[in-house]
């Protein structure tokens, strides 16, 4: 038969290390460790409902808001000011106010799953009608000073909707959106109009401005309120 060499000795697990206040060391250890996870946790969902709810950020990759919004821009809009929305969701339960006239709104358009920015030209009821790139709404001439041409050519009709368009009459809970660089913007004029239910806020202030070109931040431009 086979002698144990540990006979007679028995295996004594030895107690946790107390801390100050008589609880086991390891057991603190891993009280903070789950608070930790759970600060981190509240911080992730807080910060998804915000995002979903309240503001949102976005980077500007094109030239179509020139001269207002420059590429590299980066705004924060707000996604509060046109109603609460279900979170993850871009449906409206509780109306608080509609875009107008002059708003640079941050939406999807009806022909692509990604997010543009434009300038709301006209709102439901409104009749929209460019003639030799002069926008007129309600038969109103509308120029503001944010506009931009920077083509001197102008093109009829039938080559395309750019200088001449119109008259349409903007259906209900839609928005006529355009670009500011009005000769270099793939806008209303092209593929129509925009539902409400597609808006997903107002830009509101430029956090944070990159000049690729010349590789250096815009500080003049950084906190700068939208109009």
């Amino acid at each position: 038969m086979a002698k144990s060499g540990s006979k007679g000795k028995k295996n004594i697990e030895k107690p946790d290390k107390k801390t100050e206040n008589g609880k086991p060391e390891n057991k603190v250890e891993k009280g903070k460790f789950r608070k930790n996870v759970e600060s981190v946790l509240i911080a992730v969902v807080l910060a998804l409902i915000i995002r979903q709810l309240v503001i949102s950020t976005y980077v500007i990759p094109t030239g179509s808001m020139l001269d207002t919004i420059q590429l590299g821009d980066q705004i924060i809009a707000n996604k509060f000011i046109y109603g609460l929305r279900l979170p993850f969701t871009n449906q409206i339960i509780i109306p608080i106010s509609e875009p107008e006239r002059g708003d640079i709104v941050v939406f999807k358009p009806p022909h692509k799953e990604v997010d543009y920015i434009k300038r709301v030209v006209g709102i439901a009821g409104d009749t929209i009608e460019i003639r030799n790139k002069r926008v007129f709404v309600n038969n109103k001439e509308v120029k503001k000073g944010y506009e931009v041409y920077t083509d001197p050519k102008t093109y009829y009709r039938y080559q395309t909707p750019r200088d001449n368009f119109g008259p349409f009459k903007v259906p209900e809970n839609s928005l006529f959106m355009m670009g500011d660089n009005r000769d270099n913007s793939e806008d209303s004029r092209f593929w129509g109009h925009v539902s409400l239910d597609n808006v997903k806020g107002k830009a509101m202030i430029i956090y944070w401005s990159w000049d690729k070109k010349n590789r250096k931040v815009r500080f003049d431009r950084l906190l700068k309120l939208m109009k």
